[in-house]
Formats: structure tokens, sequence, C-alpha cells
């Protein structure tokens, strides 16, 4: 449920909002599950990249990481080398 309330709040984070009672039409389900869609096809195109080498599969992993980020969702610390 983490995850799900972390995406719902970063994509909301991003919309204009109106607050009007009458006409409330927002199914947070349907906006969560689109974002997750598009989140999984990216994780699986940089998994499927043959062309990496093994040292490389370090950076499909950094890659999946950031993914989450970017969508505002915490991987927590053990992936952050830095």
């Amino acid at each position: 449920m983490e995850l799900y309330q972390e995406l719902l709040a970063h994509i909301l984070s991003k919309q204009d909002i109106q607050v009007t009672f009458s006409n409330f039409t927002i199914d947070a389900n349907e906006l969560v599950g689109q974002t997750c869609y598009k989140l999984l096809c990216r994780i699986r195109d940089i998994v499927r990249d043959d062309s990496l080498s093994d040292p490389e599969c370090f950076g499909q992993i950094e890659a999946i990481v950031s993914e989450f980020e970017s969508l505002g969702c915490g991987c927590g610390t053990r992936h952050d080398f830095g």
C-alpha cells in the first residue's frame, strides 16, 4: 500500500486542482494503474537490453531505481553507493 500512496501523491502533486464537490470524478485506481503500466514498460525495456555486459547490469538496476524515484517512490538506501 505504501507504493500505491507514493505513486498517487506524486501524480496528484503535478495536477492542477480545482475543488468542486458536485463533479468530483477522480479515479485514483485508474491514475495509479496507468502510471504503473508505464513504469513496468520502462523497467521491461531496461531489463531486455541484451547489449549490456554483466558489469553493466549494475547500471540496469540503477536505471530501474531511477525510474521508481522519478515517480516519487523511494527504493531505500541499499542502492545508494555515492
